[in-house]
């Protein structure tokens, strides 16, 4: 259970290597260790990962997860419950892609897909039926402000997060009654290796810097959050331009 000052004592990444998920665990172990489950695709990146929360004093197990195998989301969810019941589960996968070949190339375009909105609705409904039957728990998923309004560098990426978005969003109130907190957060850009040679874009952040607004998110029972926050009210302005001015903007 989480408990009166919002720290968790288990914590489930999906996306086990994921640097904002991993930040987000550590943050977390820095208030008391945890038992962490890392589900993710096996290999060097997961074994650090793991070795590195090890240090933080955690129990910490691996679980093989592959987003674009859907029909295998119910099994690893259920493992990842086998040892008891998970606190925190964080929703921490995704690809960027090439966005240019996103839109001309069927096998890309797929891909984006397949990861970023088919993997995060199938084990979004894995773990709602887990966490349901659990009767508790907090349920982070990160999304991005690309999700908010379409942009021709990247309207692919920003089309699967917003499927995700939608959908996490309506499952905060589909939950709501059977005592489990979803929430949405959307960061803005992250200088990750997913964004690694791209240019910043303004009001950039650090996976640490998004992990904290993730734990805030948790502790302060939220349902929704932008990394960082001015990006609310920039999002808000953006959302409403006109589409002949919102074209002309350099971003």
């Amino acid at each position: 259970m989480i408990d009166a000052v919002g720290n968790p004592q288990s914590l489930l990444v999906l996306g086990g290597s994921s640097e904002i998920g991993l930040a987000v665990a550590a943050k977390f172990a820095a208030a008391r260790p945890l038992r962490v489950i890392l589900a993710g695709r096996p290999g060097s990146r997961l074994d650090a990962a793991a070795d590195r929360l090890r240090a933080t004093g955690s129990t910490v197990s691996v679980l093989p997860f592959d987003a674009r195998a859907p029909e295998t989301h119910p099994e690893v969810v259920e493992k990842a419950f086998a040892d008891g019941d998970v606190d925190v589960t964080v929703v921490a996968f995704g690809i960027l892609g090439d966005q240019e070949a996103a839109w001309t190339d069927v096998a890309v375009a797929r891909e984006l897909v397949e990861v970023n909105y088919v993997g995060a609705v199938t084990v979004g409904v894995a773990l709602a039926d887990r966490l349901r039957r659990q009767g508790h728990g907090s349920l982070v998923a990160i999304s991005t402000v690309a999700a908010e309004r379409p942009r021709r560098s990247n309207f692919v990426y920003g089309s699967t997060k917003a499927g995700l978005d939608s959908f996490f969003t309506g499952l905060t109130e589909a939950l709501r009654p059977a005592g489990v907190r979803v929430a949405v957060v959307r960061p803005g850009f992250v200088h990750t290796r997913m964004t690694q040679g791209l240019k910043p874009a303004p009001l950039s952040q650090t996976p640490a810097q998004v992990a904290d607004v993730i734990v805030d998110v948790v502790r302060r029972r939220r349902e929704q959050a932008w990394a960082p926050s001015p990006l609310r009210w920039v999002m808000s302005a953006l959302r409403h331009l006109p589409r002949a001015v919102f074209r002309r903007l350099p971003i």
